[in-house]
């Protein structure tokens, strides 16, 4: 199924498509607790910070079939809470919904490994929403395993 996709530094011009899966990044995060206007705004200024940081190595990757974007990952670096060494990190990765299961989001996951590697570094960090079963499926087929949980409760 991932015929033809192939994967590319970000260019500005690919922050529409990006912000395009915004909502979808909102949706999935399942936080009942807050309202859905705070989750959206929390989402659009993280993929701002994101995408904005320039002090720290970093890269944006879009996969693409036939020049129409179909996802994108963003990976940095990361100071490890455990061993405190700089680690790579993924702190987004989205597929817009007509390309899911397809493989888009392995094939970025694989291209941010090994711009991690390229890097150095020895461990790939991600952050993903408790109440994301798929998405945390989807990393435990990849390998990565549960170190930490912060856990929030509603008062």
């Amino acid at each position: 199924m991932t015929d033809n996709i192939t994967i590319r530094n970000a260019l500005e011009t690919d922050r529409t498509f990006i912000f395009e899966l915004s909502p979808r990044l909102a949706e999935v995060a399942g936080l009942t607790w807050h309202a859905d206007s705070i989750v959206q705004k929390m989402q659009d200024d993280y993929i701002t910070e994101m995408l904005g940081q320039t002090s720290v190595p970093r890269v944006t990757l879009i996969a693409e079939k036939n020049q129409v974007p179909l996802g994108f990952v963003h990976a940095r670096a990361h100071k490890d809470s455990i061993s405190d060494e700089t680690c790579g990190t993924v702190p987004l990765l989205a597929v817009a919904p007509a390309a899911q299961g397809m493989g888009v989001g392995q094939l970025l996951m694989q291209a941010a490994e090994a711009w991690a590697k390229k890097q150095g570094y020895r461990l790939l960090h991600l952050e993903v929403f408790a109440s994301n079963d798929k998405a945390r499926g989807f990393y435990q087929n990849l390998g990565f395993e549960a170190e930490t949980l912060h856990m929030i409760k509603p008062l």
